[in-house]
């Protein structure tokens, strides 16, 4: 298994097959299509037909494949937040995957999925998984603190506060009458 590692620095991509090219092309993807929108890069290394796996799509986008996936959630988020810096911190790669571990940050100024702009400066940290075929990203996998965001723009009740106990309860009584409707 061959493994390779960066630091994030700013170099030449080109996206060939070894670990090293494949973290830099997942580096300036991530990088330039959120922070310069440059999507001429998304459709040069974003297969036709690659599967993203991200619990915090809106529920429209989930059938997309390719690069339209990633072209309509950076329109999104740069919508929102105009001025967004994403961050490539660390980058692992082994194999055909890269692994990259980033943080964002941006002023909600635009509409988010329904949720009107706040004014709020949010920033957040995730980790993404980009899978190669072939010189292009096949798969992309990733998690991120969008519990944490939705809490900096007010849009999730603080942590330990009387907003959150109460809907922790709710959802407790939720979860029980679910669990009597399923069993019977």
């Amino acid at each position: 298994m061959s493994s390779g590692v960066t630091n994030g620095a700013d170099e030449a991509v080109t996206a060939t097959t070894g670990p090293g090219e494949l973290s830099e092309a997942s580096r300036k993807l991530l990088e330039q299509s959120f922070n310069e929108g440059n999507f001429d890069l998304v459709d040069q290394l974003v297969a036709s037909d690659a599967v993203s796996h991200d619990p915090a799509t809106p529920a429209q986008m989930r059938t997309l494949r390719g690069p339209e996936v990633l072209k309509r959630t950076v329109s999104m988020y740069r919508a929102a937040f105009p001025d967004v810096r994403i961050t490539v911190d660390d980058v692992i790669a082994a194999d055909d995957k890269v692994v990259l571990r980033w943080h964002s940050e941006g002023t909600h100024r635009g509409d988010l999925a329904g949720l009107a702009p706040t004014g709020a400066h949010g920033s957040v940290t995730g980790i993404s998984i980009d899978r190669w075929k072939a010189g292009k990203v096949v798969e992309a996998w990733a998690e991120w603190d969008n519990l944490g965001l939705a809490r900096q723009l007010d849009a999730a009740p603080p942590e330990g506060s009387i907003g959150e106990k109460i809907g922790m309860g709710l959802q407790r009584l939720t979860a029980r009458w679910m669990r009597k409707k399923n069993q019977g």
